[in-house]
């Protein structure tokens, strides 16, 4: 819209001024709606803030919900340097002596010496064009096509572009002055099962010996780790994998081998991590601690403004706390030793948070670890406490019908009607904005044009008095 611009009256009447106080008096009631928007977009986010604190105490929560994710291992290696070891929660608690015998092996070979070729450029195929076959263990045949002017290069990189299971690399074992290239030939899996094998060669580099001082080297044999676990002096058990990772020696340990022991043994050591899980019994009160601050630090009511936090009066949140609260606090039915968190050092604070007695907590798994756990865990006759969590959790973000999630689509809704009658009203204000400054700027040329025939009048007036 163009500007229109007032001349003003003599007796210092400024109508720009008086259009502006009119169209902010007619912005009232947009303000008062961009502030409603601003005010639902504030507590849209801290709803889905919510949302995130009530997923990662659910996180908490299923840390401990079943008695496969409840359980800490513990494993410790007496020589590290032999072998590192991890166990899942199902390991059995024991030691056991092992004895590292043999590493797995990735089968390596290179072309002969007297093969070797002095640059990366000369052309190894002496025929129009010709073919590398190779295969790994029992696999299927592996070809790539070579043409006449192809190099130990080409070959290398055509090797590598299959990805079949061998890597090609290019060494020079002269000197850089005079220099001798050779292929090496690598397998990417260890083990005795993982052998390369060289089918055909139509390059000069001779891995099948057709000229008789052609042929391979072997850099590395191909072969499958070893280790035995028990005492060598009674029935120990030989385990022979292909890889260094072995998973089923020890039940639910996973061993990864680095150097032989030689005659010695070294032993592995599974214990219950009870630090891990004390940690993680603390970590669900801390997760439920954060959601209960972020809503208390919302729903305060200042007396002297008489204005409310972001969630003051909003019954979803009241729903919220309710639920959560109840699921932490429930007894639990059919544990008969330890019937809620309180029995094992849970106390709730004045404000709705939770603390934990750290020495009654430690205290408790020390003596009754059994008990501790059921009343977290689900089992056949009860629901623990980490299930009533996750469960009202789910509750409230039920994508259909939970409370929280239809509170949020709500705000949304509300927002979007929001944003459209602003819309319209904006378009509104500026149509009467229009209005007012062309009947303003029509009123201010009529009083100029009045203006100018008075002068008129009052000149013609004085110049007939003086005659």
């Amino acid at each position: 819209m163009a500007t229109i611009s007032f001349g003003g009256l003599g007796n210092g009447l400024d109508f720009g001024q008086v259009v502006d106080q009119l169209v902010k008096t007619s912005r009232i009631p947009v303000d008062r709606l961009n502030a409603k928007k601003t005010d639902l977009n504030s507590k849209s986010t801290d709803y889905a803030t919510l949302s995130t604190k009530l997923i990662s105490l659910q996180g908490a929560a299923d840390k401990m919900r079943l008695p496969s994710t409840f359980d800490r291992t513990s494993v410790s290696v007496s020589d590290s340097t032999v072998l590192t070891a991890t166990g899942s929660s199902l390991a059995v608690q024991g030691s056991y002596t092992v004895k590292v015998t043999q590493l797995a092996q990735s089968h390596q070979i290179t072309s002969k010496a007297a093969k070797a070729v002095t640059s990366t450029t000369t052309d190894i195929v002496s025929g129009g064009s010709g073919t590398f076959t190779f295969r790994v263990g029992s696999g299927t045949n592996q070809t790539v096509s070579l043409s006449s002017t192809a190099t130990i290069d080409d070959l290398k990189a055509a090797i590598n572009d299959l990805g079949a299971g061998v890597t090609a690399s290019v060494v020079n074992v002269g000197s850089e002055g005079s220099p001798a290239y050779r292929l090496v030939l690598t397998a990417t899996s260890t083990g005795a099962t993982n052998e390369i094998t060289i089918v055909a060669d139509d390059t000069d580099l001779d891995f099948l010996n057709a000229s008789g001082i052609g042929g391979t080297d072997t850099l590395q044999a191909a072969q499958d780790a070893v280790i035995v676990v028990g005492d060598p002096t009674l029935n120990p058990l030989t385990f022979q994998r292909s890889s260094n990772t072995i998973t089923d020696a020890i039940a639910d340990v996973t061993l990864t081998l680095a150097k032989t022991t030689g005659s010695s043994t070294i032993s592995v050591n599974v214990s219950r991590d009870m630090s891990a899980i004390q940690a993680n019994i603390k970590d669900l009160a801390m997760a439920y601690n954060e959601v209960v601050k972020f809503i208390n630090e919302r729903t305060t009511y200042d007396i002297t403004t008489k204005k409310g936090g972001i969630f003051f009066n909003e019954p979803t949140v009241r729903m919220v706390l309710s639920q959560v609260r109840t699921a932490l606090s429930s007894v639990v039915p059919g544990s008969t030793t330890y019937g809620s968190v309180g029995d094992i050092g849970f106390k709730t604070e004045r404000d709705g948070t939770v603390t934990v007695d750290d020495a009654k907590l430690n205290s408790m798994l020390s003596s009754n670890y059994a008990a501790v756990k059921n009343l977290f865990v689900n089992q056949t006759s009860s629901v623990g406490v980490a299930q009533l969590i996750n469960a009202a959790v789910d509750t409230l973000d039920d994508i259909e019908s939970g409370s929280l999630t239809l509170r949020k689509r709500g705000l949304t809704d509300q927002i979007s009607d929001l944003t459209d009658e602003i819309a319209r009203k904006e378009d509104l204000t500026a149509q009467y904005e229009e209005r007012l400054r062309r009947q303003y700027a029509a009123l201010d040329g009529l009083l100029r044009e009045m203006q100018s025939q008075i002068g008129f009048l009052q000149s013609n007036s004085s110049q007939t008095g003086r005659n």
